[in-house]
């Protein structure tokens, strides 16, 4: 006679809770996934006008928009004279510097990491699989390398070098090289004791096939990774250099210049340093967010707990 009778604010509530349980998950995902598109078209715009600018250096029409000097329209203002960003010091189109520097600054950072990461997987293999008389020469030789500050150690192999692009991907390269390999050394450790190295070993396959076969494929997520943070480090090492005057030389644009030449004239305009410093952190800033990005892909404990 008295049956229990159902609230009605449960039976409504429970529900609506259960339905709206996958829309709240699904809503950080959906982020997730617009922030890499918008990650993936920024980076892509910084390469296309990177790449136009590296263009336009080697063409003489376009060369001569980032190299004349107009000593009339020194230090303008963005939007003032025809100019959508103003003029430096000498009275150069600061967009043309801006793009021809952009790409400067691109290749030299691809460069650099470029010939770090091959130097340095190649000696991270050598000292973690190939035993203890191949390993002495690459760990010592790490170790050195990691007794000093990497950016010490550049400014000194630039000097030594002299100055110019060609100097600073080389000091870089001779610089950056160690933190790499430490890595690829400490995962190689780890790799050639699972299981299918070890087989492969007992099977008699010959190290050169095993480290070719099963280290390198293993390495490449964490090549990938570390790559796209060699490139964003490189970039503003080489800011640094060309910023002490051991980097790009003469009228060659590049963003460490263009914030040498500015910080003399802060007081009469801050356009340049803000507009070079505003493109140089948005580029550091996107590629450490795509490294990160990336690590959380390859990692499965990550990508799980996401």
């Amino acid at each position: 006679m008295n049956a229990a009778v159902p609230d009605p604010d449960e039976s409504t509530v429970l529900p609506s809770a259960q339905s709206s349980a996958p829309v709240v998950a699904a809503t950080p995902r959906r982020r997730s996934h617009l922030a890499d598109r918008l990650r993936l078209f920024a980076l892509m715009a910084y390469g296309l006008v990177g790449t136009f600018g590296l263009i336009a250096l080697r063409v003489p029409s376009l060369n001569r928009r980032m190299t004349d000097q107009d000593l009339s329209s020194t230090l303008l203002s963005p939007l003032s004279d025809g100019y959508l960003l103003g003029t430096d010091v000498l009275g150069r189109d600061f967009v043309w510097r801006l793009i021809g520097g952009l790409g400067v600054s691109l290749a030299v950072g691809l460069s650099a990491a470029a010939l770090s990461i091959g130097l340095g997987l190649l000696l991270g293999i050598l000292g973690g699989f190939y035993g203890r008389s191949a390993a002495a020469t690459p760990s010592v030789l790490i170790a050195l390398t990691r007794a000093f500050p990497a950016i010490l150690l550049a400014i000194v192999f630039a000097g030594w070098l002299g100055p110019g692009l060609r100097a600073v991907v080389l000091a870089l390269a001779l610089t950056g090289w160690a933190a790499f390999a430490r890595i690829v050394r400490g995962e190689v450790l780890s790799l050639r004791e699972r299981e299918f190295i070890a087989a492969a070993r007992v099977l008699g396959v010959p190290k050169r096939v095993v480290a070719v076969r099963h280290l390198i494929p293993n390495l490449i997520p964490l090549t990938l990774v570390m790559s796209v943070f060699f490139v964003a480090t490189s970039i503003v090492a080489e800011a640094g250099l060309s910023f002490l005057g051991l980097g790009a030389q003469g009228s060659t644009p590049s963003l460490g210049i263009i914030l040498s030449d500015g910080r003399d004239y802060l007081t009469v305009t801050a356009w340049p340093v803000v507009l070079a410093g505003g493109v140089l952190t948005g580029l550091v800033l996107l590629l450490n967010s795509l490294s990160d990005s990336l690590r959380d892909r390859f990692d499965p404990h990550r990508r799980h707990d996401a």
